[in-house]
């Protein structure tokens, strides 16, 4: 091969190609890793044609936990990583799997160009609330059982002593990402935060490739056959800004793990590590690099290096969601959120959202995922799309209904990715994913009546089994009490699913099974297929017949689920208000369940909510022991106890808060939905900013510092818990899913707190950007004003601009002076009183 053939990458000049060392355009406009054609496909999966990303490309982030990670893959799909592992004290490495280890993140965005992460060798397993707790205990023992004392006098010492070690044995690092070159490579920087450190700086592959690594005058050189084309090799290339203390080819990870950890590690070429010991404050910075032709790499000025991170983190604000007030601390974190946990699925070639803890080996097809996609798509409408077609590729998972899409399994799957979806429609303007998906959805839709054990038009929840645990699975409701005493009934004919009937009228699945007739009928209108339209609408108006006739219980003013026989089920959860987001309720039985019950703090309303049981249902918190003289452990059991409150008898669970949350905006309860969702937010961000979590779950009981973020268990990075706080931004400015205008918006509030701002929103390929506060709002849109209010603090609904004109409908709490520019940029403007009006221009 010609030197004009190879491509240098000459990082030690400033020039990387034929153009200069910079990083990447940044902003969801114009990323270098835009949507194309892509590669073919590489199983069938990818039947359904869709974007990709262009290729080659470098992506900090790999998968799973290796937050510390960068994934590079070539055009044939020759795929590389690299890691920066911690060693610790006692010798462990830590490489990966480090949900422990994660202390904060961001900020960072979600295509990968700036990525920013603190990881340490303390785990957090042990946290100081544990240690108070315990403490407490001991001092007040006439509070706790002779048992619960005794217990906590044997284990706090123990815990002490391992709490101090862990402290002085911490040591801890800062990682550092921008992507370069076109997105094909990266420039890092890690830095000890803590004295005496040592890392490893690794090369390997990312899941099972057969790479094969060489070292080059203290750089790392990678070759592999691209798994698309074997007969064309990738080429990777990697080089630090300073030579490590020692380099060492292994055979495998395992040999790597074992040499670096002072074992035996077999010689290969499998994994390179570069190994570095550090002092406080000391940092290194590497290059690395991928392509389809053979690649020299010579290191970077480490001042170099460091500017282009800084130029990155500081553009990361200008090109992607950002915002101030308490709405813009949400829009920071749920960006950051999503893209710590945005990953690459090896088998789709196409990036998506990792739904918990450990990705579950991959794209999660459950109803998680349908709420995963309507975050993200706030955050990047390309990583949304991704996401939400990869749903729609992949395969039936094993022993369950075969059709593609949705898990079948859970009932709510479909209609919940029906409900994505179209707020990808709504929210984005993509008609070919509805066109796409469509059949898919209709197929699972019309699986769903094998369910309606007695052929009333309503269904009854399948029957998990003998045991508690996993009951409610069928709605993401896993242990909740509402299925505690429901029945097996035998299942005559239907998919092919093995789960038997049972003999319990599901309220939320019912809501659900209707919500998906209403989004299939909408689709179909789309696509004008007029006759489907109908079919659904019938449908739709039976259940909703249905469910006001059977399942309203109007001693008590609520929802219920219903035994065959007629007897109610008298658990109280949040699924009573799932029929306003199915629109299922009466205006009147609306303004029952929000009024008497939702607001009612004895029953559901408190400074967090909303609890998985009511508050004076007698299930609320029956896990354990209750210590109502202890302020701050009113639930505390033992160290370790992950059960108090337990997850389904009280704590509180973002899907559930979104669907409260959409039912309230639905019926039009402004004030109530906005304080709804800053109460959401003020819980995700307890925990975010105190912790650096957005866990699985929380506590209803601010302050109980056990389960206050979900410390006691693993579920520390779940994305679902995103949809506790895009309610506030989804306030302050968002599409509207139920008007009959796909292109309508909602902006605005009456209640959020104080003055927030929304930036680079992108909304039906326009930017946004709106600042709201309690005497004026504006919006702009790519850049230019388009609606203003002064004198008041407005909600605007139903909001459709023209070329020359606008109607909405706004409601103000003061006389207010608004004004509209539309396309033509000829002003309008009116006066409205305070109260609910509608405007037309």
């Amino acid at each position: 091969m010609t030197d004009m053939a190879r491509r240098r990458f000459l990082v030690g000049t400033g020039l990387v190609g034929l153009g200069g060392l910079t990083v990447e355009s940044l902003g969801p406009a114009s990323r270098a890793a835009t949507p194309t054609s892509g590669p073919p496909a590489v199983t069938d999966r990818t039947a359904i044609p869709y974007p990709t990303l262009a290729r080659p490309f470098a992506m900090p982030g790999v998968k799973d936990q290796d937050w510390t990670g960068a994934l590079f893959v070539t055009r044939d799909e020759a795929r590389f990583a690299v890691r920066v592992g911690l060693l610790t004290a006692s010798g462990a490495l830590i490489r990966e799997k480090m949900t422990g280890n994660l202390w904060r993140f961001g900020p960072s965005a979600p295509d990968g160009v700036y990525k920013q992460v603190v990881v340490s060798s303390d785990d957090r397993k042990i946290m100081p609330a544990h240690l108070d707790a315990l403490r407490e205990v001991i001092a007040h023992p006439d509070w706790f059982t002779a048992q619960e004392v005794t217990q906590a006098q044997a284990t706090l010492p123990q815990l002490e002593a391992t709490y101090a070690m862990v402290q002085a044995q911490k040591r801890s690092i800062r990682v550092r990402y921008a992507r370069t070159d076109g997105g094909r490579s990266v420039v890092a920087a890690v830095t000890a935060l803590d004295a005496d450190l040592s890392i490893v700086l690794e090369a390997a592959a990312p899941w099972t490739e057969t790479p094969t690594f060489a070292l080059a005058n203290g750089c790392v050189l990678g070759t592999e056959p691209g798994p698309l084309n074997p007969s064309r090799t990738g080429h990777f290339a990697l080089a630090p800004d300073e030579p490590a203390r020692r380099a060492t080819l292994y055979a495998s990870v395992g040999d790597m793990i074992a040499g670096e950890t002072g074992k035996s590690g077999t010689a290969g070429t499998a994994v390179a590590a570069l190994r570095y010991d550090l002092a406080k404050g000391q940092t290194i910075t590497f290059t690395a690099t991928c392509d389809d032709v053979p690649v020299t790499l010579e290191p970077a000025p480490r001042h170099k290096v460091i500017a282009l991170l800084d130029s990155a983190q500081a553009r990361v604000a200008r090109g992607y969601l950002t915002g101030t007030g308490p709405v813009g601390r949400v829009a920071d974190a749920v960006r950051d959120a999503l893209s710590l946990n945005t990953n690459y699925d090896k088998t789709t070639l196409r990036n998506f959202v990792m739904w918990g803890w450990g990705g579950a080996g991959g794209l999660f097809t459950g109803w998680d995922s349908a709420f995963d996609a309507i975050e993200a798509a706030s955050v990047s409408a390309d990583l949304a799309m991704q996401h939400e077609r990869d749903v729609f590729a992949a395969p039936p998972p094993p022993n369950q209904v075969k059709i593609n899409g949705p898990r079948y399994d859970q009932q709510n799957s479909g209609p919940m990715h029906a409900y994505a979806v179209w707020r990808l429609y709504t929210r984005l303007g993509d008609r070919d994913l509805v066109d796409t998906v469509y059949p898919q959805l209709v197929t699972f839709f019309d699986l769903l009546p094998e369910w309606d054990a007695d052929g009333d038009g309503l269904l009854e929840s399948p029957y998990f089994g003998d045991r508690v645990g996993g009951r409610g699975n069928h709605l993401g409701l896993d242990d909740s009490p509402v299925y505690a005493d429901y029945q097996k009934i035998p299942k005559k004919g239907g998919s092919g699913d093995p789960r038997p009937n049972s003999n319990l009228t599901d309220v939320a699945l019912n809501a659900y099974y209707a919500l998906m007739a209403e989004i299939l009928a909408k689709m179909a209108r789309t696509q004008g297929r007029s006759a489907d339209a109908t079919r659904f609408d019938a449908i739709y108006e039976r259940i909703k017949a249905g469910v006001n006739a059977r399942l309203w219980n109007e001693e008590r003013g609520l929802y219920l689920s219903r035994y065959l026989d007629g007897r109610w089920n008298e658990v109280v959860t949040p699924t009573v208000f799932y029929p306003l987001f199915a629109g299922l309720a009466t205006p009147e039985r609306a303004r029952v369940l929000v009024e008497e019950h939702l607001l009612d703090r004895e029953e559901f309303w408190g400074d967090y909510v909303i609890p998985s049981v009511a508050r004076d249902d007698p299930t609320y918190c029956s896990g354990g022991p209750v210590h109502p003289r202890s302020r701050h452990f009113r639930f505390f059991t033992k160290y370790g106890d992950g059960t108090a409150p337990e997850q389904w008898k009280g704590a509180a669970w973002p899907p559930m808060n979104f669907t409260v949350y959409e039912g309230l905006k639905r019926y039009g309860f402004e004030r109530e939905a906005g304080e709804f969702a800053a109460r959401s937010a003020r819980m995700y961000l307890d925990a975010y900013d105190r912790d650096g979590w957005f866990p699985e779950s929380f506590d209803p009981e601010p302050g109980q510092s056990i389960m206050d973020s979900a410390v006691d268990t693993a579920w520390r990075t779940y994305s679902w818990s995103n949809a506790m706080a895009v309610q506030t931004m989804q306030e302050l400015l968002s599409d509207d899913p139920w008007g009959d205008d796909p292109e309508a918006l909602m902006f605005g509030g009456v209640t959020l707190p104080g003055t927030n701002s929304l930036a680079n929103l992108v909304l039906r390929g326009h930017r946004y950007a709106i600042t709201s506060g309690p005497r004026s709002t504006t919006l702009t849109r790519d850049g230019l004003p388009i609606f203003r209010a002064r004198g008041g603090r407005v909600a605007v609904r139903d909001f459709v601009m023209s070329k020359n004109g606008a109607s909405f409908d706004i409601t103000a709490d003061a006389p207010t002076d608004v004004v509209v520019i539309p396309g033509n940029g000829r002003a309008h403007r009116v006066r409205v009183p305070a109260g609910r009006s509608h405007v037309e221009f």
